[in-house]
């Protein structure tokens, strides 16, 4: 079940209660759920309870309850909690995240295109009119960021001016980088290429007019100055990072190492790329099932150049895993869950920054994740079940890497 599955049934669930005057309150247009703010709280929550409690002139602990009991049992549903003053707790059942990464998968490139999701008859993720996430959500995410490489920009405007300023993105600005004094000219048009293939993927009506793969009609002088010093990926990058009241960094030069945060992401997809392909020289393909027990002890390092190492593999002897290892399993499977929900609000606030972090977590979530559960058996063990199911989770986090460096205009290399 997907954020946006799960909203849906929230909202049948809403409207049920209405039609059989358990409720009296006008029937929401969407209801939002989202990763809960700590750990330990199922896999998603919501508050609707809390936002009909005033027009049902009820408690809204109450109003909770009613939810509660029309949810208990629903397909992909296996527990529903109300926790404070009346949020629901969701957790899924187990075969939801297999789901969720078969989902990915099937869809390829089309996951988090809501364009090409409405021309097929496909099961949408993230569409449907709900969001699976608020717009708050799309803020997570660590780093900074640089690159090099052809980047695939499509489409240019001028229409989306993206002012400067200060704001809280200056401080994960990397060491020895300066704010750009010519950055406007080459934002305005990068932005605008961006907001329109973000625009068309998430299916929202376009404020320039431009088409997603109409080709420039011309660089500004200072991107092309941009893109001769740092590259393509790492200008358009460092352009699209800041959100819109903050200003642009600009690095000194770009730099091929994990302290930049473009580097992870593009060296993220092309190591679950280079999983594939090492698990096809081992006989074996990707499977969506349950990716077993993590590693304990610490792992494998957590230096991009050491992830190739092996590492122990777990043994059935071995306690239950800790809880922060199932946190980082969970971490990485609601970012691959709530990428489609994280396009369209993008979209909607005219925000390619959001994708840009989205894309930052994901990376940095993966990589933690694949130091506790390496998709690649060890020495001489064969290949079981559980590295087929961490490959295929390791494939779906790299499909929505590549997607969402796609809708940037980044490259998306198979090899670093």
């Amino acid at each position: 079940m997907t954020p946006a599955e799960l909203s849906r049934t929230v909202l049948r669930s809403v409207r049920g209660a209405v039609e059989e005057q358990e409720l009296s309150v006008p029937v929401p247009a969407r209801i939002v759920v989202q990763p809960p703010p700590r750990p330990g709280c199922g896999d998603y929550a919501s508050n609707v309870a809390l936002q009909l409690a005033g027009p049902a002139g009820r408690p809204a602990r109450e109003v909770a309850e009613i939810l509660r009991k029309r949810l208990v049992g629903s397909a992909g549903i296996a527990r529903v909690e109300i926790a404070g003053p009346g949020f629901l707790n969701f957790t899924l059942g187990d075969g939801a995240q297999i789901a969720l990464v078969r989902d990915v998968l099937a869809q390829g490139e089309s996951y988090g295109d809501r364009s090409a999701r409405s021309v097929r008859s496909g099961r949408g993720v993230g569409g449907g009119g709900v969001a699976g996430v608020t717009d708050a959500d799309a803020d997570a995410g660590p780093g900074s960021v640089t690159g090099t490489g052809p980047g695939a920009a499509a489409g240019s405007v001028r229409g989306a001016a993206v002012g400067s300023g200060t704001g809280s993105h200056a401080s994960a600005t990397p060491p020895g980088s300066r704010v750009s004094v010519t950055a406007p000219g080459a934002r305005d048009v990068v932005v605008a290429e961006a907001l329109a293939r973000i625009e068309a993927a998430a299916g929202v009506a376009a404020h320039h007019g431009i088409r997603p793969g109409a080709g420039p009609a011309s660089t500004p002088p200072d991107l092309d100055a941009l893109i001769a010093r740092l590259g393509a990926d790492e200008a358009r990058w460092v352009l699209l990072r800041p959100a819109a009241h903050d200003p642009v960094r600009v690095p000194e030069r770009p730099v091929q190492r994990e302290s930049n945060p473009r580097f992870r992401v593009q060296y993220a997809y092309a190591r679950a790329r280079a999983l594939v392909r090492n698990a096809a020289e081992l006989g074996f393909a990707s499977e969506p099932g349950e990716v077993g027990r993590p590693l304990t002890g610490g792992g494998s390092s957590s230096s991009p150049e050491d992830r190739s190492a092996p590492a122990v593999q777990p043994t059935p002897q071995q306690p239950t895993p800790p809880a922060h290892s199932l946190q980082t399993l969970q971490a990485l499977q609601t970012l691959l869950a709530t990428f489609p929900s994280v396009v369209e609000v993008a979209a909607r606030l005219r925000a390619p920054d959001r994708v840009v972090r989205h894309l930052e977590a994901t990376a940095d979530a993966f990589f933690r994740w694949h130091d506790l559960f390496p998709p690649l058996p060890v020495g001489e063990q064969k290949p079981l079940a559980v590295h087929r199911a961490r490959l295929a989770l390791a494939e779906a986090g790299g499909t929505v890497l590549a997607n969402g460096l796609r809708l940037l205009g980044i490259s998306a290399p198979e090899h670093l």
